[in-house]
């Protein structure tokens, strides 16, 4: 399956990729170019990585640094009539 469309990159590259010695989303940001045009694909690959447990020493188990960020306050104002 083809996850990064951009830089025409499948499940199948990114796991070969693993296996050879990428032990992070950075580097394989780098080597294949992943998540660096549109962005889409990024919680795939970061699913994937975790998948292979090539980030479980860097990251901790289960551990998305994108996931777990914490949400922005939103303020709303009321709007008055002049």
């Amino acid at each position: 399956m083809i996850v990064c469309v951009c830089k025409s990159v499948s499940d199948r590259t990114i796991r070969a990729s693993l296996q050879s010695g990428a032990s992070t989303f950075d580097e394989l940001q780098f080597e294949l170019g992943v998540a660096t045009c549109c962005g889409k694909c990024e919680e795939t690959v970061r699913d994937l990585v975790a998948a292979c447990g090539a980030c479980t020493s860097l990251c901790g188990p289960g551990t998305h640094p994108a996931r777990h960020v914490a949400p922005a306050s939103v303020e709303f104002y009321e709007r008055k009539a002049a």
